[in-house]
């Protein structure tokens, strides 16, 4: 028996210490070890103090009770049965007053140490700057303060409470208690340990009262947040004299202990409680019923300004630019003109459709594949700064066949990703492929000389055993390579990316780690090896920095990290960490889940989120920038906001852990951006918020919504989108993050009432923000002024005989016809929607193209194969600026004597031309068939079915010379010659 039990004691210290020093030594190699040291020491320290309070409170009150017991025979029956239970007892007791204690101070312990953060904060706490408009206190008070003395004063009620508990059972067990019919009594013993509990608990009961003073500052009055009229005239007073109360009967209690009388702090019991109920309760209802709802708008209103005041304050909105924008929905010749910026820019492909494209046409094998949505950057080419959409070539292991799936190749062979792949957003390839200026393998194109491999990614396994013995040959697959032995090019991972787990210890702990015991026995294992795990950004910077909420995107870049021309940049990921609190006072709550849920976040109706975040916040800040390095995992905290209180206190606990601003680098600050979720949030603010008038916001009449997402399903949130326009008083285009605003209320009607802008564009000045970052525009549109919203822009595309028309020919054949997303621009005076349309198979080897280019202004309609052509259809003739993207943007060549990348293919343009010209003869028919059918002239029917079935024979001719060639295009399909239709039937688009 003792060696079973000495056996079970080293197998639970192994399995404690395989995850304890694993992530000891994950934190080291980060060299983050003061993260992981301060919390763990914090836990155990609040662990210990939880526990000594609460198992000593305990303990000392079971000894107290216990031993001042009188000791007496039983003389009645209820003094006999307890006698009886007495002893029972008696053989446990000793277990009962030792175990209790320590079983109910481990729980207490494990709830104190949850509370490591607002302790750290608390004890090193900055102060805002700002004072609350009630009390004058510091709002750091209400943050950092307020919490932890509400849960210390909670934690001592729970304390004393189930001290008194255990008092009052071992008191009445041992006769210090009887409830006898005819003998009631309380012993001398028991009514002075009791009275002092009471009078302690009564104490806390004040304290509590008192502090609730405070919270109602940050509590929810339902129209809006903070304390309202009936808080401060009716429920303020009321805490303070329910307070004075608690502390008078706890004085009761007190001489109760000495002067042996229940009645004094029985009475003062009985008038707290009334007191509740008439002060604390009747009273607020009473100022609210009769004073409050028949005056609510003037009354509350220097209430619903501290309301607004504070929110804009919280969510970084009182420095939004608004303007009233007089928008005119009437298209003229020339009326781009002044717009060209905006318009040169506009992104056509998007992120959020392509990923299958890049998949087909640059994916290489089956072992690798990119996001589901890609991401949307600027870059420098030739001088010119483009927006880009880009990719990181990551490892796919559910790709490889079953056979391939052995415990050899998923840890030791197939370890990494390779290269990113980069296209302009605003022009496309001829047959409407990306037009990539970085692609293949390896990587060729503008983004200079790389490290290309991508170890640490949002798709990586769950862990690697890289590095290899000097001399022996390198068994990691790097990249496909037809030229090479074996078709492959291998490679030894010669980075520094995890832990060593070559000795026999660490091997142990990790097969423990991950129960997977070939890490014991497996050759690849030697001395030289590395295991990387924890591969994902966001899991990598929610390790290092738990105290941030993370941005549900991660982002790649390729960057020089030290503006060194003569050194290779680095493939980084970018994810953006916010500082939030739920203890600003007066500033509204918002719930995170639903306000980042979009139509892109959402599967099935169910928001999708990364990693763990609060419920709800009232203040948040983009208090870091986190860089993770593809290659070797190393995590780099950048200050984005110094000027955060919130940061500043972190920093004071982590210091030398998170980095200024002056150490980013030019090119590295160039590819910074604005985050989505905090646009999101401050949107979803900015709909009720953009009220400024505490009568005009108590009335909510002008109130917004965010519209729905008009190609999506359900009733779920447009996105924000990225993209480089100029705003009006703009001198220049910027890289901004854009959304619009619909009327609210419950019957939505989709007309424009808003548009909303902010400032992207960080600069490239090595450590440091360029001056505009950030700035919010809003542009309110007139009541008068009636400009489609989004839902109604589609339904005018879907609704247009010409547009539908083609769009049937096009799903021709068995093709699916995608809508891309809906961008808004505010242009030429008025707003501008463009969406561009894709074209993919329906079955088979399917990815989409971009075939046509939607455009609308007002009730004008531009639809055509280039955005410059449906700008001229809008703007009669000549839209006055060109989208770029008439002539085509040719793919990066490869240099010379170079193949083409895999997967990359030169389009007939002649034959893409004929197919062109054939689509156009084929929708020309179709309507003259359509309109002949209408007045029943069956000739001309007969003539245009005839030219139909021309066209679209031409045009599968077109197709099959295309995709000889590696092209693709959309498919056609003729009705059968001499087919009529049914009666009341129209032929087949």
């Amino acid at each position: 028996m003792p060696t079973i039990v000495v056996l079970a004691i080293l197998a639970a210290i192994i399995m404690a210490m395989a995850q304890v020093w694993t992530e000891v030594q994950w934190f080291q190699h980060l060299d983050f070890t003061q993260v992981l040291v301060t919390e763990w020491v914090t836990r155990v320290i609040l662990f210990l103090v939880g526990f000594a309070v609460m198992g000593g409170a305990v303990l000392l009150n079971l000894h107290l009770a216990y031993s001042r017991r009188e000791i007496y025979p039983p003389t009645t029956p209820e003094e006999r049965n307890l006698d009886r239970y007495r002893e029972s007892v008696e053989p446990l007791r000793r277990l009962v007053m030792i175990g209790a204690p320590v079983v109910l101070g481990l729980f207490a312990g494990a709830s104190v140490s949850s509370q490591w953060r607002p302790v750290l904060t608390w004890l090193n706490r900055e102060q805002f700057g700002q004072v609350d408009p009630q009390f004058g206190l510091d709002i750091g008070f209400f943050v950092f303060t307020l919490p932890v003395i509400r849960s210390l004063v909670s934690f001592l009620m729970t304390v004393v409470f189930i001290s008194a508990a255990a008092a009052v059972v071992t008191h009445y067990l041992y006769g210090g208690i009887s409830l006898a019919p005819r003998q009631q009594r309380v012993s001398a013993a028991a009514r002075i340990h009791l009275a002092v509990l009471a009078a302690i608990f009564s104490l806390l009961i004040a304290a509590s009262y008192w502090l609730d003073r405070y919270s109602l500052l940050v509590g929810d009055a339902g129209r809006f947040a903070g304390a309202s009229y009936t808080d401060i005239s009716a429920n303020l007073p009321a805490k303070a004299i329910l307070a004075g109360i608690a502390l008078v009967v706890a004085i009761l209690f007190a001489i109760t202990a000495f002067r042996g009388t229940w009645r004094l702090p029985v009475a003062g019991i009985a008038l707290m409680i009334l007191s509740a109920i008439v002060v604390g309760t009747a009273y607020p209802a009473v100022v609210q019923r009769f004073q409050v709802d028949p005056n609510a708008q003037e009354v509350e209103r220097p209430f619903i300004q501290r309301n607004i005041d504070a929110t804009l304050a919280a969510y970084k909105l009182d420095n939004v630019k608004a303007e009233t924008y007089s928008a005119t929905t009437e298209a003229e010749a020339g009326q781009l003109r002044a717009d060209s910026q905006s318009t040169a820019s506009i992104r056509l492909l998007d992120p959020n459709i392509v990923s299958p494209t890049f998949n087909q046409l640059q994916q290489n094998r089956q072992y690798y594949s990119f996001q589901d949505t890609l991401a949307v950057d600027r870059y420098e080419i030739d001088g010119e700064s483009r927006d880009t959409v880009i990719a990181v070539r990551e490892l796919n292991q559910n790709g490889l066949g079953q056979n391939q799936r052995t415990w050899v190749n998923d840890h030791t062979v197939y370890t990494h990703g390779f290269g990113a792949v980069a296209a302009y957003g605003n022009t496309l390839s001829a047959d409407g492929r990306p037009a990539f200026f970085e692609q293949g393998i390896p990587s060729v194109g503008q983004l200079g000389d790389y490290e290309p491999r991508v170890y640490f990614g949002q798709n990586s396994p769950d862990y690697s055993i890289v590095g290899a013995p000097e001399g022996t040959d390198p068994w990691e697959l790097d990249y496909p390579d037809d030229d090479a032995p074996n078709g492959q090019v291998n490679n030894t991972y010669t980075g520094d990316g995890g832990p060593s787990v070559g000795n026999i210890f660490n091997k142990v702990l990790y097969a423990l780690k991950f129960g997977d015991m070939q890490l014991l026995f497996s050759d690849r294992v030697t001395e030289e090896s590395q295991i990387l795990f924890d591969r994902d950004p966001h899991d990598r910077v929610a390790k290092v920095a738990p105290y941030l909420t993370l941005d549900q995107r991660a982002y790649p870049a390729v960057v020089d990290m030290d503006d060194n021309p003569d050194t290779p940049k680095e493939l980084v990921w970018i994810v953006d960490g916010y500082t939030t609190t739920n203890d600003y006072p007066y500033s509204a709550r918002e719930s995170l889940q639903e306000a980042v849920s979009d139509s892109l976040t959402t599967v099935n109706g169910v928001p999708t989120t990364v990693g763990a975040a609060p419920p709800e916040v009232n203040y948040i800040r983009n208090s870091v920038k986190a860089v993770v390095n593809a290659y070797d995992g190393e995590v780099t905290l950048y200050g984005w906001d110094e000027a955060d209180p919130i940061l500043k206190t972190w920093e004071n606990v982590f210091p030398d852990q998170i980095q200024p601003v002056s150490e980013i680098s030019g090119d590295l600050m160039s590819h910074m951006r604005y985050p989505e979720d905090l646009f999101k949030v401050q949107r979803e603010l900015l709909s009720e918020y953009h009220v400024t008038d505490a009568a005009s916001f108590y009335s909510g009449s002008n109130f917004w919504n965010i519209p729905a997402d008009p190609t999506g399903t359900g009733d779920v949130a447009q996105p924000p989108f990225y993209l480089t326009l100029q705003m009006p008083g703009q001198e220049n285009a910027r890289f901004s993050l854009t959304s619009s605003f619909i009327p609210g209320g419950q019957t939505e009607r989709n007309i424009l009432t808003g548009f909303l802008a902010v400032d992207s564009e960080t600069g490239n000045t090595p450590g440091e923000i360029r001056e505009g970052y950030g700035q919010m525009r809003l542009l309110e549109l007139p009541s008068d002024v009636t400009v489609p919203g989004p839902g109604q822009v589609q339904n005018n595309f879907n609704s247009n005989p010409t547009v539908s028309t083609e769009l049937n020919l096009l799903r021709q054949g068995g093709s699916d016809v995608r809508l891309g997303n809906l961008l808004t621009l505010p242009v030429g005076g008025g707003l501008l929607y463009v969406q561009p349309v894709y074209v993919q198979s329906a079955a088979g080897t399917s990815y989409p193209l971009l075939q046509r280019v939607l455009v609308a202004f007002g009730d004008e309609i531009g639809f055509a194969s280039t955005l410059d052509e449906a700008l001229d259809q809008v703007f009669g003739g000549d839209s006055g600026a060109a989208a770029g993207d008439a002539g085509v943007q040719p793919e990066t060549p490869p240099a010379e004597g170079e193949q083409p990348p895999s997967g990359t293919t030169e389009v007939p343009a002649a034959a893409q031309e004929r197919l062109t010209q054939a689509l156009a003869e084929a929708q020309q028919a179709l309507a003259d068939s359509n309109a002949a059918l209408s007045s029943g002239d069956w000739a001309k029917y007969g003539e245009a079915q005839s030219r139909l079935s021309a066209a679209i024979s031409d045009a599968l001719a077109a197709e099959q010379e295309i995709a000889a060639a590696g092209g693709d295009a959309p498919a056609t399909e003729a009705p059968a010659d001499g087919q009529a239709p049914a009666d009341g039937e129209t032929p087949a688009a």
